[in-house]
């Protein structure tokens, strides 16, 4: 028997007969009407089938993905299903079968491009040959615009602004004892003080452990100068008394 595609799957049991024919290009199957086997009713039938039908479940797994090799391997399984089987009951088998090609054929279409057999679903009717080889022009197009949509979304969402936050680290190390000093005024462990220097010529904020001032290079740790409030004399550091107009310095 030779079917008009060789991805089907024979269901048959001694109690009758059916057929499933696949899809070469979605997998979906067209299972034909159960025939009841005459043969089987007068107790005539093979008593060894039912086993077989699970066996040829697990095959129809792999028919997709190697038609030709499943159904030769098929034809062997199935020959020893029906070895022992009347000869009535294979005239009946043979009958039921081609009934089931010719419900099943007007399923199904040969692309002419690939030769394989497709259902209704994967025929492009307006060009005569399967999806794959003739996709449909406005599934195709609405496909194509999707992608286009998807890309455009993620284009979109890469430029994207969606956190305004600060990325610089907040984290204190005490000067003193090198160690994390939390966020108050003293390190949590040491209980130095964290609070800023002050340069005492230009009045930036340094971190302790500064020589030099951040901002106007001014030595942090020589001793500062006084500037006289009255005229503006610079006196050196320790001076009581400015050097240009008498004032006290306190």
């Amino acid at each position: 028997m030779q079917a008009f595609t060789r991805n089907y799957e024979d269901n048959s049991t001694e109690a009758g007969f059916q057929f499933t024919f696949y899809c070469d290009c979605c997998g979906d199957g067209f299972k034909s009407s159960f025939i009841e086997s005459e043969t089987y009713k007068k107790g005539k039938g093979i008593r060894a089938l039912s086993q077989g039908a699970s066996v040829l479940g697990s095959l129809g797994s792999g028919l997709l993905g190697n038609a030709g090799w499943a159904a030769d391997r098929a034809g062997d399984i199935l020959g020893d299903r029906f070895s022992n089987a009347s000869p009535e009951w294979q005239k009946e088998h043979e009958k039921a079968f081609q009934m089931a090609i010719n419900e099943a054929e007007r399923h199904f279409h040969r692309c002419p491009a690939c030769q394989q057999y497709v259902c209704d679903t994967d025929w492009n009717e307006d060009e005569g040959m399967c999806i794959n080889c003739a996709p449909r022009q406005e599934v195709a197009v609405a496909k194509a615009r999707a992608e286009a949509m998807k890309r455009n979304i993620e284009e979109k969402a890469q430029n994207a602004t969606v956190w305004q936050g600060d990325l610089e680290s907040k984290t204190t190390i005490c000067q003193q004892c090198g160690k994390p000093a939390g966020t108050g005024k003293f390190c949590n462990n040491c209980g130095a003080s964290l609070a800023l220097n002050v340069c005492p010529k230009c009045g930036a904020q340094n971190a302790q452990a500064v020589s030099f001032c951040n901002n106007c290079g001014t030595s942090m740790t020589a001793p500062a100068s006084a500037n006289c409030p009255s005229c503006g004399n610079e006196n050196p550091p320790g001076t009581k008394f400015c050097g240009g107009c008498g004032t006290a310095l306190g």
